[in-house]
């Protein structure tokens, strides 16, 4: 008796399909309806982007940078910490000048600072030196610095001054102390050591100035500053071009027999030429040129820095 075939079937598959269909056609519908019902808030949209220009610098250019980050428009990222700011952002706005709130600092009691400190006397000090405090250390020690350095300089100029009298140089050279403290200048008119328009030390001048060596040989290791000037009469020869060259060289012949006959230390020893242009008298007089044409010795005290 033969078989019979088997019924082959002509739906669309698994009857579940169908209704799977069915269920997609209809979500897709209620989302359209939705997004057609919806309506974006602009001005909401607005505040949310000033708010994150202004935060992060990511809307106008990307030129602000967050906290002590890297500018976002220099290729770097900053959003590690994108949450807290997120977060806190617009806090500040939030708070109306109606609600009297007084910020305070979590960590203090009294909302002060706890980087300031009171003092005895009622002021407040900060304590990492930045304020008033630390100024007034720090005057406190300037004050303490410029007294030990007035005491220093009035020590040597005693000291030169004795000297000079003991050698009998009172006729040759002025004493000066300086306003400041620095140094004590020995003053020499450039009549007593040099001829006009020359540099080469006269041969009388040479004893004179041996005695001022032995002067600034008691003060060996401090620093000692030789300077030449010159009054504003104009002069030209084959050796000195000008008063610049003049008074230079006159300062680097003095300083070079101070340094062979009196044993100093040339490491402490400066030369210059100022020529005409720090005048200590007027031009005008043939006594004021004569007092411009002079050479200066200044020994420097040991709190000076040079």
């Amino acid at each position: 008796m033969a078989r019979k075939k088997p019924a082959v079937s002509h739906g669309g598959g698994a009857p579940w399909l169908n209704t799977f269909a069915d269920l997609m056609n209809l979500l897709l519908c209620f989302f359209v309806l939705l997004f057609s019902m919806s309506n974006v808030d602009s001005e909401k949209f607005e505040d949310v982007s000033v708010s994150m220009a202004n935060s992060f610098g990511i809307f106008e250019g990307g030129g602000s940078s967050i906290g002590e980050g890297s500018l976002i428009s220099s290729g770097m990222t900053q959003m590690n910490d994108l949450g807290e700011y997120y977060s806190n952002m617009g806090e500040a706005s939030q708070k109306t000048p109606n609600n009297n709130e007084v910020e305070s600092n979590p960590d203090t009691k009294d909302g002060t600072s706890d980087n300031e400190d009171t003092g005895s006397d009622g002021t407040t000090g900060s304590t990492d030196g930045t304020g008033s405090s630390g100024d007034v250390n720090l005057q406190e020690a300037l004050d303490k610095v410029q007294k030990e350095m007035e005491s220093l300089t009035t020590e040597m100029y005693d000291k030169v001054s004795a000297l000079s009298e003991k050698d009998n140089l009172g006729d040759y050279v002025n004493l000066t102390l300086d306003p400041n403290f620095q140094f004590v200048q020995i003053t020499l008119k450039g009549s007593i050591l040099f001829d006009s328009g020359q540099a080469e030390l006269k041969p009388e001048a040479e004893s004179i100035l041996a005695k001022i060596g032995d002067i600034l040989h008691k003060f060996d290791g401090y620093f000692i500053e030789i300077t030449g000037y010159t009054d504003n009469v104009p002069m030209s020869s084959s050796t000195y071009k000008d008063n610049n060259w003049l008074s230079s060289a006159r300062a680097l012949n003095a300083a070079q027999f101070l340094i062979e006959n009196s044993d100093l230390d040339p490491s402490k020893l400066k030369y210059s030429g100022r020529g005409e242009y720090d005048p200590i008298s007027s031009n005008a007089t043939a006594d004021g040129r004569a007092k411009n044409r002079r050479i200066e010795i200044k020994i420097y005290n040991e709190l000076s820095g040079k």
